[in-house]
């Protein structure tokens, strides 16, 4: 292989996550202060607006800029839920707000992994001790762990992200896995975006602490729990 064959690999291989990371941090510093609800509270009308007298291409570009919000890891990405509950409703803003995110990973998830994913699962094999241990562990449970990241919330959406990439989980397994798994919290912030009118209109700030009340942490938590029984059951069948 000749140097330039050599370079124009290396490139095609690490070109996806340094635009996942340029863009990140671009991100960061242009719209880290814009992507909050005060944003959204001075934009209702207009963004309800352009939603109307564009029915099709509303949804297209909202789906669009939360793939990029995700894929860059922005910070804003509970105030894209709400947005998506406001303009659309609960449904189908919860399958616009879903299907944004679960394409945002997947496009991180694609980046981390060409760029150095594989090769750090051929190192991870080659290897023994805690690491090959915990790796194969997850390995051999990975639908259950993909969807006990996902519904857990104290597990950050980007970790969740990265660590399928690094151990060279399937994409289409990593893809409807995350798409399922995010979708009861989605519901609940979409639920509470579709509220977001009669907040405006009494001048207040929603109150985004419901996630936490027992009423809806239990069940999530209990989704979680429930698909992690599989894991449970084979450490049971083991000898």
């Amino acid at each position: 292989m000749t140097q330039q064959t050599s370079f124009f690999s290396a490139l095609r291989r690490w070109l996806p996550l340094a635009l996942i990371v340029t863009g990140a941090v671009a991100g960061f510093v242009l719209f880290r202060d814009r992507l909050t609800f005060d944003t959204l509270a001075q934009n209702r009308e207009a963004l309800l607006a352009f939603a109307a007298a564009h029915p099709v291409a509303t949804p297209a570009l909202f789906m669009a800029s939360y793939l990029l919000i995700v894929a860059f890891s922005l910070p804003g990405a509970t105030w894209a839920t709400l947005t998506g509950g406001f303009l659309f409703g609960l449904f189908p803003g919860v399958f616009y707000n879903v299907t944004g995110a679960t394409l945002g990973a997947l496009a991180l998830f694609l980046a981390v992994r060409r760029g150095f994913g594989r090769g750090l699962r051929a190192r991870i094999d080659a290897s023994d001790g805690r690491v090959r241990r915990l790796s194969d562990g997850i390995r051999a449970n990975e639908v259950p762990m993909l969807m006990s990241m996902r519904l857990i919330p104290v597990v950050p959406f980007f970790v969740a992200n990265l660590i399928p990439a690094l151990l060279d989980v399937p994409a289409r397994r990593f893809g409807w896995t995350t798409f399922v798994g995010i979708l009861p919290g989605a519901l609940v912030y979409t639920w509470i975006g579709a509220g977001l009118g009669a907040v405006f209109e009494r001048g207040e700030r929603p109150d985004l602490s419901v996630i936490f009340e027992p009423y809806v942490l239990g069940p999530i938590l209990g989704l979680a729990a429930l698909s992690l029984l599989p894991v449970l059951i084979n450490r049971k069948r083991r000898p």
